[in-house]
């Protein structure tokens, strides 16, 4: 009984949680659940190694064709539990930063878009750079640090002058953080964990992106979150249609609420079309609390 009230609790922490907090319960769930398989497999003498291996991304181009789902799947893999937290941390710090400035819907595409985009520059380097050469056949990419990165540099990016607290390094600018760790991964390409270092690198571009096409008027996460709604929807339970209440004489009640309703929408429109051109700095204090009320509705 106690097992059940524990899953319960969890599932409906997860179901009300926001995208960060699903986001972590995911990359950690995956986690005990292929470490305790493992286990199983290790207590009966079975090999436990080789099948982690097709939820993982191969560099070798023939193994990626005959498992092309690790293109997604490889981005809620961990290698150790120190792996997985040292993510989870940057994960969930970063993700409630972002979330200040975009949309819940903004940090999943992204997550998904980084991770994609960190694979697939670590697959082509593997294969075009001879350097890597002699490693492609035998090299596996696992973690979820490139779509970490992807929300770390596009907060970074649209607001590089915010100062986050480090807990040796006491104060920074976003736009120092995000320099530091481009340069470190530059420097370590050629390390053992090159491609780690590369699939960061492609997890960068992707949250610049992101931040350079919102400026421009479009929305680069906007394609992956269709897809994701469409094969959800079959899972998604019907919604009760409520019982039809008619009130005669709430005609004036009901146009002035949607008066307002558009006005204020109309408000939010102009604040997010100001903070896209020129910055969160830009915004004055009562426009940063109009949106900060609208993004807890």
């Amino acid at each position: 009984m106690a097992t059940d009230k524990f899953i319960s609790e969890l599932k409906e922490k997860f179901r009300q949680g926001d995208i960060v907090t699903r986001l972590l319960y995911l990359n950690a769930g995956i986690f005990v659940a292929v470490s305790l398989a493992n286990i199983v497999l290790l207590l009966f003498r079975w090999p436990a190694a080789g099948w982690t291996h097709y939820l993982e991304l191969p560099a070798y181009l023939p193994q990626l064709a005959r498992q092309p789902w690790s293109v997604l799947t490889y981005m809620f893999m961990h290698a150790s539990l120190l792996h997985l937290v040292f993510n989870m941390l940057w994960l969930y710090w970063f993700g409630r930063l972002f979330l200040q400035f975009f949309s819940s819907r903004h940090l999943q595409g992204l997550y998904l878009l980084g991770g994609v985009m960190g694979g697939l520059l670590y697959v082509a380097a593997f294969n075009v750079f001879p350097y890597f050469s002699d490693a492609v056949h035998l090299s596996w990419l696992l973690g979820a640090s490139a779509s970490v990165l992807a929300i770390v540099f596009a907060v970074g990016m649209s607001q590089p002058d915010f100062e986050v607290q480090f807990l040796l390094l006491g104060r920074l600018r976003l736009k120092y953080v995000t320099l530091g760790v481009f340069l470190l991964d530059l420097l370590f390409i050629t390390s053992d964990n090159g491609g780690g270092h590369i699939a960061h690198i492609g997890g960068a571009m992707a949250g610049v992106w992101f931040v350079m096409g919102l400026r421009k008027g479009y929305d680069v996460t906007r394609g992956i979150n269709r897809i994701i709604d469409g094969l959800s929807r079959p899972f998604q339970r019907p919604a009760r249609k409520p019982k039809m209440k008619v009130h005669y004489g709430d005609r004036k009640k009901d146009y002035d609420y949607n008066a307002r309703k558009k006005e204020r929408n109309e408000q939010i429109d102009h604040i997010l079309d100001k903070l896209r051109k020129s910055g969160y700095n830009s915004l004055s204090d009562e426009e940063k609390r109009q949106l900060f009320d609208a993004s807890k509705k």
